[in-house]
């Protein structure tokens, strides 16, 4: 079976926030949170394909615009 590409689409504060969790969730120990190393290239991928893509990542203010996204990101009570 021939693989075929699955495309995601996310908003730019949607993929600024997993960009960062992606980052986080690298420098842990990650055996306790993926327990299938298959899982690996799927997740290095994502996260290499985000920081090509968002120039966020590296702006001065990258702390308050990732806050600014999680606010917008969390439903209302």
């Amino acid at each position: 079976m021939i693989d075929s590409q699955v495309t995601i689409k996310l908003t730019s504060d949607e993929a600024l926030v997993l960009s960062h969790w992606l980052e986080k969730l690298q420098m842990t120990d990650l055996s306790r949170v993926v327990d299938d190393p298959a899982v690996w290239a799927p997740i290095h991928r994502i996260a290499g394909t985000l920081d090509k893509t968002l120039p966020e990542l590296f702006a001065a203010d990258f702390d308050q615009r990732l806050e600014a996204a999680r606010q917008r990101l969390r439903p209302e009570d």
